[in-house]
């Protein structure tokens, strides 16, 4: 039997039930706990994610080194362009980033509370039909 049955990824935020919120939406999640100072929530996919209380949270500042990122989400999409109007609409803002190279396509975005994440979208590997 395992020592640690499973983990989540916690964002540190000034309010985490708005930053909650935002991510609920982002992946069509659902909260799963909640208290005073904690929201953890679940997308459909079983990405689970919480957002704790930290009144002093600086939010990162990539790309500049001062307060630079030591993480960030990454999140596959089929259309990159409607996911972008979806991290826009929900609050979210587009990070000034070069093309990264790869078998993939990617754009840089910063949650409402500042912490970075990336969509991504995988090209298909299956041959082209009709």
């Amino acid at each position: 039997m395992a020592l640690v049955k499973a983990g989540v990824v916690v964002l540190d935020c000034a309010e985490p039930e708005q930053l909650a919120v935002f991510y609920k939406e982002l992946l069509e999640a659902e909260e799963t706990d909640a208290s005073a100072n904690r929201v953890e929530i679940q997308g459909a996919q079983g990405t689970r994610l919480a957002f704790r209380r930290d009144v002093n949270a600086t939010p990162p500042s990539w790309p500049r080194p001062e307060n630079s990122l030591q993480a960030h989400l990454d999140f596959v999409v089929d259309d990159l362009d409607e996911a972008e109007r979806k991290v826009v609409g929900l609050g979210g803002r587009p990070l000034d980033t070069k093309d990264a190279s790869g078998p993939f396509e990617e754009r840089g975005y910063a949650d409402p509370a500042g912490h970075s994440f990336t969509l991504r979208r995988v090209p298909s590997t299956a041959p082209k039909q009709g």
